[in-house]
């Protein structure tokens, strides 16, 4: 499956011609930084004018706050579903952490659109059956290399990941050294 399969299984829809496509692509940049630092109470006014378009060109290519919304996480999710088909060719354990870290970014984006989230939403569980998709294979390569516990499943890796990612830390440097301790303890134990 690739990232596009994602969006468009989702219905996220992205217009053809190429000066709608920098429009629809710079409101998702904008909404994305709006909502980072003003969550989903972010004035849609203001992410229109932060992506250079008018009010009128953000409702035409989102009716809803909700369909923008859902279009940002969606377009995290195919970043992080592209991340793992980049990390593919890499190194079996390299590869695996590689897509993991990214996917601890993903976290962060999701962590500022929950609130704006239907979590029940067909949306919300394609984007969660792309994940599990696309983690998957990488997980599987690396145990298969026997760099990966063998009991490791890839729910059992997005919980964990997941719940570590959602904690509150001191700073960066906490939060990766954490992480980093996490994604050891999936490498197999050597005798």
């Amino acid at each position: 499956m690739t990232g596009t399969d994602t969006a468009t299984r989702a219905g996220i829809v992205r217009p053809q011609r190429a000066d709608a496509r920098r429009n629809f692509d710079a409101l998702l940049g904008a909404a994305r930084e709006c909502f980072a630092e003003a969550g989903t109470g972010a004035s849609l006014e203001e992410i229109a004018r932060n992506a250079g378009v008018g009010i009128g060109t953000l409702y035409r290519n989102f009716p809803t706050k909700d369909a923008l919304v859902e279009a940002v996480y969606v377009d995290e999710v195919d970043a992080v579903v592209h991340a793992a088909e980049n990390a593919a060719s890499l190194d079996p354990w390299v590869g695996f952490e590689a897509w993991l870290r990214r996917f601890v970014s993903y976290i962060g984006t999701k962590h500022a659109l929950l609130d704006g989230l239907n979590k029940d939403s067909a949306v919300m569980l394609t984007c969660r059956t792309s994940l599990y998709e696309a983690g998957e294979p990488l997980l599987r390569r690396a145990q298969e290399a026997g760099e990966v516990r063998a009991d490791a499943t890839i729910g059992d890796v997005i919980r964990m990941v997941s719940g570590i990612a959602g904690v509150a830390f001191d700073d960066d440097e906490q939060r990766d050294r954490v992480i980093a301790m996490a994604i050891d303890g999936l490498r197999a134990r050597r005798p």
